[in-house]
């Protein structure tokens, strides 16, 4: 028996981790303990993962979702999923100071400002709803702003990440 080609085994781990993230969310966004509006789940966010769980096990590609690591701290191992409207950026594409801010992010700190990492609302429902403490916020250095600028990057508890340069009137989601 032949052994299969590396590249195919790396298409075939992929769709199987995309697979088994995709499953992970919707059983927790289903099992019962929802969002803040009477315990009923987000349910663009349960289509999303089972629209996830279906392009995995097809074999096709797309957005289907973000991992977290082990620790406390989650990193963006995946392309996120876009929610509709919502344009996307870049690591490579965001200022200096943006990378810097999600080095530190991915690092756990040390950051410059005191409301690094507290809980970021979403009070305007700009993002995707989530439980309250889901959302983390942290500053991006504004060159030549007196106080923390309007920079800031949002952080999910799965890992992913959202770019506002306007002081969440806008957001974009951050990918590789």
């Amino acid at each position: 028996m032949s052994e299969m080609p590396s590249k195919n085994r790396l298409v075939v781990g992929g769709v199987l981790v995309a697979l088994v993230v995709a499953v992970l969310v919707a059983f927790l966004l289903t099992r019962g303990d929802g969002d803040d509006d009477g315990g009923s789940p987000d349910r663009a966010a349960t289509r999303t993962a089972t629209a996830g769980a279906s392009a995995a096990s097809s074999g096709t590609t797309g957005t289907v979702g973000t991992t977290a690591t082990a620790t406390t701290r989650a990193t963006a191992t995946a392309t996120p999923s876009v929610p509709p409207g919502m344009s996307v950026v870049r690591v490579g594409q965001l200022p200096a100071e943006a990378r810097e801010t999600l080095r530190l992010i991915d690092a756990g700190g040390p950051f410059p400002y005191g409301k690094d990492g507290t809980v970021f609302g979403n009070r305007e429902g700009r993002l995707p709803k989530q439980k309250n403490g889901y959302y983390r916020e942290y500053t991006v250095d504004t060159p030549g702003s007196d106080d923390r600028g309007a920079r800031r990057i949002i952080a999910g508890a799965s890992g992913e990440r959202y770019y506002t340069s306007d002081h969440y009137a806008t957001f974009r989601v951050i990918v590789p």
